[in-house]
């Protein structure tokens, strides 16, 4: 059976149009302590943001992909609009299969865009904010060339974001910008990072489909290369 024949409930209550924000986020072990702490209140805080604004609870659609474990890259519930969306709370151990959980994304992405097309729910193109703080620890070649044809073809959206001491030149080759379009967080600042991500969903969710917008600025939370 098709995944696209079963139709989602909160499609056909809400037909708003939908922005979907898919998290692939770090949960290897270099990330335990201060690091998932901090991501986990972030994670918190970005709950709170969406469901606090209007439009944003209606339209923005969520999901996690953790990785880490025994290269395990594992999705954490389902597809959910922003106003039924509860933050998880992650723990930190094991790998980095960064290929893995990104090609996870990327179908999670065409799977809800054809629920959007079955439905008939506008749509404007789907973020992949993808999160590491290392080196992958699987075969992610294949992948980041995947994921960057699927930016060029303007199917996806990818933010990757360099956590502590994660190689900028691997997570640029999964950004049709490469090193370019990757932000290093500056220290642990989680909470700026997921205020400025809150903030991007409301721009975009009030958008226009194919439209452009002005994205708020990162200085709040990225390093600025010298």
């Amino acid at each position: 059976m098709s995944i696209a024949a079963i139709p989602d409930v909160s499609l056909v209550d809400n037909s708003e149009q939908r922005t979907p924000l898919i998290l692939v986020l770090d949960c290897s072990g270099s990330m335990s302590g201060g690091p998932i702490e901090q991501l986990n209140a972030g994670l918190k805080l970005l709950e709170q943001e969406l469901k606090a604004d209007v439009i944003a609870a209606k339209r923005v659609r969520v999901l996690l992909v953790e990785y880490g474990g025994m290269d395990n890259a594992a999705i954490s519930g389902d597809w959910c609009d922003a106003m039924d969306f509860t933050a998880p709370t992650l723990s930190a151990n094991g790998t980095t299969p960064t290929g893995a959980a990104v090609e996870v994304a990327l179908q999670e992405i065409e799977d809800e865009k054809a629920r959007f097309r079955q439905a008939g729910v506008a749509y404007t193109r789907p973020w992949l904010f993808l999160m590491s703080d290392g080196q992958p620890t699987d075969a992610w070649e294949a992948v980041a060339e995947q994921c960057r044809e699927a930016e060029q073809q303007n199917k996806v959206a990818v933010f990757p974001i360099a956590v502590g001491n994660a190689d900028m030149s691997v997570l640029g080759q999964f950004s049709r910008n490469g090193e370019r379009g990757v932000k290093r967080l500056q220290g642990l600042q989680f909470k700026e990072l997921f205020l400025w991500l809150s903030a991007s969903m409301r721009v975009v969710s009030n958008s226009t489909p194919g439209g452009q917008v002005q994205l708020p600025a990162t200085d709040s939370w990225s390093q600025v290369p010298v």
